[in-house]
């Protein structure tokens, strides 16, 4: 329960999601991708210089125009990051609101997606069967990563991006109280890359607030998106993080690539070394795409596509996963690096087959596309509290940041 809520006449109620104390709702032109959906940084510079008033300024400081030209690192970039909030604050980019959920809704020419921007219990988060928490956290993570949302959060005493929770227990009435909860003139309307338009829609103390904090806190919350964001809520000692809870209609997953700018043997090796790893390779003809189903991947490497059917792994649910079948035999047994080299990006559903392409041809070693993990697979591994490879889920569509902000002041 927010701090006075009690005071003020609001129930007592046993949830895990909160009203937004002090929320900060864009007033247009702030909304961007969140910053972890590029596999290209040098876009965020792009996208920075096109529009400054974007919160992707502020979200990867070291990105922008004025830090790449002074050759900044992110911690260097911190205390310019902190004024270009303040200034988009003080200069009308956004209008507070206080004790506030939003909902929030993504429409485009084949789907309407409803979630609600809301505060989530850090003690809620649980990382394995043995750890109590309603919020399940799946997937591995990288350090560094975390170290810098961390940093940020210190350092703004804001969150910009929202942590995408699926409410594995009451979807069905929560989407209902979200469509109710969508009507009538939005607070602002963005429409992002691909063209979907996003609206939100603050809800204040009463009735309706109360119900879609229960309905959003009540259940098991599954991280779908924002596995670094969480732990650096924990890292932070925060006592709630900003969160989209959205239901299982309201999402999917799409494929969630491998580029390989640079490694050790050359293609051709490469693919010698995965028959010698009893995976069947066969050489594709036409143009490369991702694989129909689960089972076998597709490499690209110095102007070659090959269908490789990996060795089953044996195990959990996890261990037989594509994704993790490639971090074991290709990344780890043959090419000897790690899943965290800064050697491999990883590259989500928003990119086309045809760009991966583009990246080898240009000079990268190699690209792996692999087949969607299945919706059915991403409950099971949740359900028995595993964790999933790193980048193995790009849940789409995804609330843009920037559209809400929580300060923690």
């Amino acid at each position: 329960m927010e701090p006075g809520a009690e005071a003020a006449g609001y129930p007592l109620r046993v949830t895990a999601a909160h009203p937004i104390a002090k929320a900060w709702i864009s007033t247009g032109g702030t909304g961007a991708r969140n910053y972890d959906e590029f596999a290209d940084e040098s876009e965020i510079t792009r996208i920075v210089e096109a529009n400054p008033t974007s919160i992707l300024a502020v979200e990867m400081p070291d990105r922008t125009p004025e830090a790449q030209a002074a050759g900044l690192d992110f911690d260097a970039a911190l205390p310019a990051a902190a004024e270009r909030l303040t200034a988009l604050e003080e200069t009308g980019r956004f209008a507070p609101a206080s004790h506030v959920v939003v909902a929030y809704r993504i429409t485009s020419d084949d789907q309407v997606s409803h979630g609600l921007f809301c505060m989530i219990d850090t003690n809620e988060i649980s990382t394995s069967a043995s750890e109590p928490g309603r919020v399940i956290r799946n997937e591995d993570v990288f350090a560094e990563k975390v170290k810098q949302r961390a940093a940020l959060n210190e350092t703004l005493q804001h969150l910009l991006s929202p942590v995408l929770l699926v409410q594995n227990a009451k979807s069905d009435e929560l989407q209902a109280s979200l469509i109710e909860a969508c009507t009538g003139e939005p607070a602002v309307t963005e429409t992002d890359h691909v063209g979907r338009r996003h609206e939100v829609w603050a809800v204040p103390a009463g009735p309706l607030q109360d119900r879609l904090c229960d309905l959003a806190g009540g259940g098991e919350l599954i991280v779908a998106d924002g596995n670094h964001r969480s732990l650096a809520a924990q890292v932070g000692k925060l006592e709630r993080f900003l969160a989209v809870v959205t239901t299982p209609t309201s999402v999917a997953i799409q494929p969630y690539h491998r580029l390989i700018t640079d490694m050790p043997i050359t293609g051709p090796e490469l693919a010698d070394a995965l028959g010698r790893r009893k995976a069947t390779v066969t050489e594709l003809t036409g143009d490369l795409d991702t694989p129909l189903e689960a089972g076998t991947v597709h490499l690209y490497t110095e102007g070659t596509g090959y269908a490789v059917r990996l060795p089953e792994g044996t195990g959990t649910v996890v261990d037989r996963l594509d994704h993790a079948r490639v971090e074991a035999v290709v990344f780890n047994e043959i090419l000897g690096m790690d899943a965290g080299d800064t050697r491999i990006t990883y590259v989500g559903g928003d990119y086309p087959a045809s760009w991966l392409v583009d990246q080898v041809d240009a000079g990268a070693a190699a690209a792996l596309l692999v087949a969607p993990v299945t919706v059915d697979d991403f409950i099971t591994v949740n359900l028995e509290r595993l964790k999933l490879p790193r980048k193995s889920t790009w849940f789409t569509p995804k609330a843009l940041a920037g559209m809400v902000l929580a300060d923690l002041r």
